[in-house]
């Protein structure tokens, strides 16, 4: 059901899903991108956001869309009402995100072969 819990989403928006099979999905009203490896059942992990809604760069504020950059080993993060696009890393300790394109009504993402 809905909640915040690491088994539960808040009015899910975008649904990413890579070749290796790891799903991230852009957790709306709790401010968060919660990812799934191959073989996880039941709990994700919060690997952007998750720090309450905010404006920080450690902070997201209603994430609409999400990707995964393989090239950068990076999200992509469409940070709808902070107005921005914010790239994440996905390497382990990474606390905060950096902002790609600021001062954007950002609904959804899509990246090509060549990165565009």
């Amino acid at each position: 059901g809905r909640g915040d819990a690491a088994n539960q989403l808040n009015y899910p928006q975008g649904l990413f899903i890579d070749d290796d099979q790891t799903v991230v999905i852009a957790d709306y009203w709790n401010d968060r991108i919660l990812q799934w490896k191959n073989g996880d059942t039941t709990d994700g992990y919060v690997v952007a956001g998750g720090k309450g809604k905010g404006d920080g760069l450690h902070q997201l504020n209603h994430p609409r869309d999400v990707l995964i950059d393989k090239e950068t080993d990076s999200l992509i993060i469409c940070d709808r009402d902070n107005r921005r696009v914010v790239r994440w890393s996905r390497r382990s300790g990474t606390t905060q995100g950096e902002i790609l394109i600021d001062n954007i009504d950002c609904y959804g993402l899509a990246m090509d072969e060549q990165e565009y």
